[in-house]
């Protein structure tokens, strides 16, 4: 029995910030941004934007109502949740007006948690083969005015519909991975901005690549030679092509070459929206998706998950017979165009505006929002949702 990725949503919010204009107000050399990490766009979430929205909304385009009959688990890999106890889920379930019969959690391993789902999912499916599971990656990055981090901060998710007899991607059985304690990177539940040491943080992406790399071709008996494109987690988008690197050196030149420029199509949609932490990996396979015209049917597709502290892991997809079919290409490329650049200070601004933490209620404008699913307000603690739409 196959079973894979049948459809792929994706949302942003609709502000973003200019990553040439971020660098000349701090100071930097504007390639430092656009060349040394290779972000274009940053993607500025509105304080009527969380994790929950940002999940609902890439979700709402994708579900119809089979799905949401069929599905009977939703589990949300995030690492910016907004309760320690309630998983963000539960709220996901409602607002998308999912089949009651489900479960619903939320799953934490940093930017690894929507692939510690897939996986989940696929031992899920096994065992109930006519069951849809549901998989969401969301997060807003947030590092901090005038700090390190700042350029790679952004917002965005993605949902995943998994199940048997997939329409887009059939996920193989062999994968690689492992853990190391590691503190490359770490958000303390006091803060709600992310902590980086970041010469480490690239230095064990690499090393958990390479790690994983070696142990998934002793398993598989693949090589390098049998993908027609790798996609990589991609807190900026630099950081895939330089875990890439080493390992293409004992590769056939053309194989190089189809890697390298099949690897520069997948960073088209995240150098313009920037880090979206449990999303990313899955940001990078739809950019290859939509935007390599002539990737064909059947070929293999490479998957590297790293979530720092740290876990990683390797594993194959090959691409199903119509997998165009059954993509949104049209609403993204609307999604992208439609959206509205802001300055620096009104990035600032934003950034500032955060919602209350002593209880007191807040009511929020959503009408300044398009997203069909936003963030209403506060009232006794309790986050109001709405769906314009329902």
């Amino acid at each position: 029995m196959k079973i894979g990725i049948d459809k792929i949503g994706f949302y942003t919010p609709h502000l973003y910030l200019d990553m040439n204009k971020l660098a000349v107000s701090r100071d930097i050399d504007p390639g430092k941004f656009t060349i040394g990490i290779g972000q274009e766009k940053m993607a500025v979430p509105p304080v009527t934007q969380d994790p929950v929205t940002l999940a609902a909304n890439a979700a709402y385009e994708i579900l119809d109502e089979a799905d949401k009959e069929q599905i009977d688990f939703v589990i949300f890999g995030t690492e910016s949740g907004i309760d320690s106890s309630k998983s963000a889920a539960v709220y996901v379930h409602e607002l998308l007006g999912i089949n009651p019969n489900a479960r619903a959690i939320e799953v934490k391993q940093a930017c690894y948690g929507a692939t510690a789902a897939i996986q989940m999912a696929k031992g899920h499916i096994a065992l109930n083969p006519e069951s849809k599971v549901l998989v969401l990656g969301s997060d807003i990055a947030r590092y901090g005015l005038n700090t390190s981090g700042e350029a790679t901060q952004g917002a965005g998710a993605v949902a995943l519909v998994i199940c048997a007899d997939p329409g887009i991607m059939a996920l193989e059985d062999k994968s690689a991975y492992m853990t190391a304690d590691v503190m490359d990177f770490w958000r303390p539940v006091y803060s709600d901005k992310a902590f980086v040491n970041g010469k480490l943080s690239n230095e064990q992406y690499i090393a958990f690549f390479a790690d994983v790399w070696e142990q998934f071709k002793q398993k598989s008996g693949l090589d390098l030679k049998d993908f027609e494109a790798i996609t990589f987690h991609l807190p900026y988008t630099k950081m895939g092509k330089k875990a890439l690197k080493p390992v293409l050196e004992d590769a056939p030149e053309d194989v190089q070459e189809r890697l390298k420029a099949n690897y520069q199509i997948s960073t088209g949609y995240n150098r313009n929206v920037g880090n979206i932490y449990t999303g990313s990996l899955y940001l990078s396979l739809l950019s290859l998706l939509e935007q390599k015209e002539d990737l064909k049917p059947g070929t293999r597709i490479g998957l590297f998950s790293y979530g720092s502290g740290a876990v990683g892991e390797f594993f194959t997809g090959i691409l199903q017979s119509n997998y165009r079919d059954y993509l949104k290409t049209e609403n993204h490329n609307k999604m992208f165009a439609s959206r509205k650049e802001v300055t620096v200070p009104e990035y600032e601004a934003i950034f500032e505006e955060t919602l209350p933490t002593n209880g007191s209620t807040v009511k929020l404008d959503t009408d300044a929002d398009p997203a069909v699913i936003c963030l209403a307000g506060i009232s006794e603690n309790m986050r109001q949702y709405v769906n314009k739409l329902k």
